[in-house]
C-alpha cells in the first residue's frame, strides 16, 4: 500500500498526493505496468477523500503517467527517458562557488559603493513609469532596446563623448558579456581576435568558450602595441584607450592613430573599444573616445552603467558603425532585448531629466576626496623609500609600487595568510610573459578608508619588518 505523509509538502493535498506518485514513477518505485491501490482503499489508508485521489490519478493519466483499465483500475505507465534515481559515489554534492571567508580586507577588490546610489530618484521614476506607461511596458522590446533609451544615451554621449551617433546605432543588453556573444555572431565565429596583455582575463574566458580564435598583444607607456596586433594576425582588436585595466595606462594621441591606421588597411578590421570607467576622471575632461577619431567605420564603442549606477543594474550598451549596424538587424534582430522595458524606460528618464548627470558628478567629487584620502593614508603608513603611487587621475584604481626583495607572488601569498587580499599586475597577464615589477592594484571604489590605516599598517609590518 503506497504511504506518504502529506503534511510534509504545502499545497492543495491532490497536488500533494500527484507529486508523491509522480516521483515514484520518475524514480522507479513504482515500475511500468504495476497497479496502483484503488481509490477507496488508498484513500482510507491515507485519511483523505476518495475525491482527493481520483483528481490526483486524473493529473497523473493526463501526464501520461497512469493508464486505467475498466473494471480493472489504474496502472503505471510506460514513461519512456525514466531511470531509476542513482545515489552519486561518496554522497557527492554539487559544490557552487568558493567563498574565501579569510579575506579582512581587499586593496583589489572592483565592487562599487552601494551608499551613492539615488535610490528615491529612481524609485520615483519607477512609480511614475509603472502609473504612466502601462501599455508600453506591455510591449515587447525592439531587439537593440526601446527608443527612449537609445536616444537618451546618444544624447548622453553628444554632451559627455563629443560622438555623435544614431539612436539606431546602439544595442543595449544585459551586461557587457551578452554583447560581446552578439559581436561574436556578427563578426564571426572564426575571426580571430586580439588582446591587450595584460587585461581583463575574463574577456580571454568569454572568447575561448565561444571558440573564438585568441591571441595576445603586448603594453608599453603608450597603450597597446600595434606592432605586435601586427605579428598575431588579428582582424579585432580589443582595447581599452581610455584607462587601461590593470596598468591604468591613457593610450598617447600617437598610438591612437596608429591602431586606427592599422584597422583601415584592410576591410574586415574592427576595434572593440572597451570605454568602461571614463566618467571618472579626476582632473580635466575626460579623454576623447577612439570613436570620435575614427572616420572610416572601424570603431566598435562599448559602456556599461555597472560602474557609473551599480553593479546589479545589468545594463550596458554598444554602438555599432553603421555597415555592422545594417548587419546586426539584418541578421541577428531575431534575438530579444534581455534587458526588462521597466529598467529601460526608468533608465531613459533617469538620463533625460539630468539625474544621470548630477549623479556622475556627485560620484566623481565623492570618488575624488576618497582617492586622496586613501593615498594620503598609504603614504603616512608605508615607507616614503619603499612604496610609489603611480596614477593618472583617471578611473577607479591605481597602482601601488612597493620596493620588496619578494617576488609578486610572495607578496600576495603572505598578505593572503593574514587575511589581506591583493592582486598584483602580474597577476593579468595571460600567458607566461609578465616579469614582476612589484605593482599592485589598489581599487578603492567600494574600500573602507576607516579599516584602511590598520590594513596599510599589517602591510607594512609583513613586508618591510
Amino acid at each position: 500500500m503506497l504511504t506518504y505523509d502529506l503534511s510534509k509538502k504545502e499545497g492543495i493535498l491532490y497536488r500533494k498526493l500527484y507529486e508523491y506518485i509522480r516521483e515514484d514513477i520518475r524514480t522507479g518505485k513504482l515500475n511500468e505496468n504495476e497497479k496502483l491501490p484503488s481509490k477507496r482503499s488508498l484513500a482510507r489508508n491515507l485519511g483523505i477523500s476518495t475525491v482527493t485521489v481520483e483528481k490526483a490519478y486524473e493529473q497523473l493519466m493526463d501526464e501520461g503517467y497512469l493508464y486505467a483499465l475498466p473494471k480493472k483500475g489504474y496502472y503505471v505507465a510506460r514513461v519512456s527517458g525514466m531511470q531509476k534515481k542513482r545515489k552519486s559515489a561518496g554522497g557527492k554534492k554539487i559544490v557552487g562557488p568558493a567563498q574565501d571567508d579569510r579575506v579582512r580586507f581587499d586593496f583589489s577588490s572592483r565592487k562599487m559603493e552601494t551608499d551613492g546610489f539615488p535610490f528615491s530618484v529612481w524609485a520615483k521614476l519607477m512609480r511614475e513609469i509603472i502609473s504612466g506607461r502601462e501599455k508600453d511596458l506591455m510591449t515587447l522590446s525592439p531587439c537593440n532596446g526601446v527608443r527612449e533609451l537609445r536616444a537618451a544615451i546618444a544624447g548622453h554621449l553628444s554632451s559627455f563623448r563629443g560622438l555623435s551617433v544614431d539612436p539606431d546605432q546602439i544595442v543595449v543588453g544585459a551586461g557587457t558579456e551578452y554583447l560581446y556573444s552578439l559581436l561574436i555572431r556578427l563578426l564571426g565565429r572564426e575571426t580571430p581576435f586580439c588582446l591587450e596583455n595584460p587585461g581583463y582575463s575574463k574577456l580571454a574566458r568569454i572568447y575561448r568558450v565561444s571558440n573564438v580564435p585568441i591571441s595576445l598583444a603586448g603594453m608599453d607607456e603608450e597603450g597597446v602595441r600595434v606592432d605586435e596586433i601586427r605579428r598575431t594576425g588579428a582582424r579585432v582588436v580589443h582595447t581599452s584607450p581610455a584607462h587601461h585595466f590593470p596598468t591604468g595606462i591613457t593610450m598617447s594621441m600617437d598610438r591612437r592613430r596608429q591602431l586606427l591606421a592599422w584597422a583601415d588597411e584592410e576591410d574586415g578590421r574592427y576595434i572593440i573599444e572597451d570605454d568602461y570607467d571614463s566618467e571618472f576622471r579626476n582632473k580635466g575632461r575626460p579623454v576623447p573616445p577612439l570613436m570620435m577619431l575614427d572616420d572610416r567605420d572601424k570603431v566598435i564603442y562599448m559602456n556599461t552603467f555597472s560602474q557609473s549606477l551599480a553593479a546589479t543594474i545589468r545594463i550596458s550598451y554598444m554602438v555599432l558603425p553603421e555597415s555592422l549596424a545594417a548587419s546586426y538587424y539584418r541578421d541577428l534582430s531575431f534575438y530579444a532585448c534581455t534587458v526588462s522595458t521597466f529598467e529601460q524606460y526608468t533608465l531613459a528618464a533617469f538620463i533625460e531629466r539630468g539625474y544621470f548627470e548630477k549623479h556622475i558628478n556627485r560620484m566623481r567629487l565623492h570618488y575624488g576626496r576618497k582617492r586622496e584620502r586613501i593615498i594620503e593614508t598609504i603614504r603616512r603608513e608605508l615607507p616614503r623609500d619603499r612604496c610609489r603611487i603611480l596614477e593618472n587621475n583617471a578611473g577607479l584604481h591605481f597602482l601601488l609600487q612597493l620596493e620588496t626583495g619578494l617576488s609578486d607572488r610572495e607578496v600576495v601569498s603572505r598578505l593572503a595568510d593574514r587575511g589581506i587580499r591583493i592582486r598584483a599586475v602580474t597577476d593579468y597577464y595571460m600567458d607566461d610573459s609578465g616579469k614582476d615589477r612589484h605593482r599592485f592594484m589598489v581599487s578603492y571604489a567600494g574600500m573602507d578608508p576607516d579599516a584602511l590605516a590598520g590594513a596599510v599598517r599589517e602591510v607594512r609590518e609583513i613586508l618591510f619588518t
